[in-house]
């Protein structure tokens, strides 16, 4: 199983991480994983090895840990997280025709990232904007009452 990327990376941000820890247990994995994360921007494979031979957790328990929970990226992300609802008003508003529009856009599918690592694409079952139906986040920026039409134009506002 890969956690990610295979060239070599700089390990200074985790001997900092590491070193905001004392006796480093395995109820220190998921604040670890999230600092991992924050200064990495994903769990690179070569980071988790290193820090499971450091902390002595095993490199198992850290990948399932790391799969277990969504916040977790196993890949290197895009710049930009555009969450689209699929949620039922969305879906009746026009949520499908929205993600279409993405897709088509993009060159992606969900759970993808563009090329050039602009955007990362997720569905997402509600964003809790019914009102703006077919809605969509980018960051955290809402977008609602959305046409295929303005998806373009707001993909396009991101550089």
């Amino acid at each position: 199983m890969d956690f990610g990327s295979k060239h070599t990376l700089d390990l200074t941000h985790l001997d900092d991480i590491l070193s905001t820890f004392t006796n480093i247990t395995q109820n220190d994995l998921i604040p670890i994983l999230q600092k991992i994360q924050s200064s990495y921007g994903y769990l690179p494979k070569q980071v988790l090895m290193e820090m499971s031979e450091r902390t002595g957790i095993a490199a198992s328990h850290i990948y399932g840990v790391a799969t277990f929970y969504e916040q977790f990226y196993l890949q290197p992300r895009g710049k930009h997280t555009i969450r689209c609802c699929r949620g039922t008003a969305c879906h009746v508003k026009g949520g499908p025709e929205i993600i279409e529009a993405i897709k088509s856009h993009l060159n992606i599918e969900p759970g993808q990232t563009t090329e050039d690592m602009k955007f990362n694409f997720e569905l997402v079952a509600c964003l809790g904007t019914c009102f703006l139906a077919p809605v969509i986040m980018i960051d955290d920026d809402y977008f609602g009452h959305l046409t295929p039409d303005k998806v373009k134009e707001i993909l396009e506002s991101y550089d």
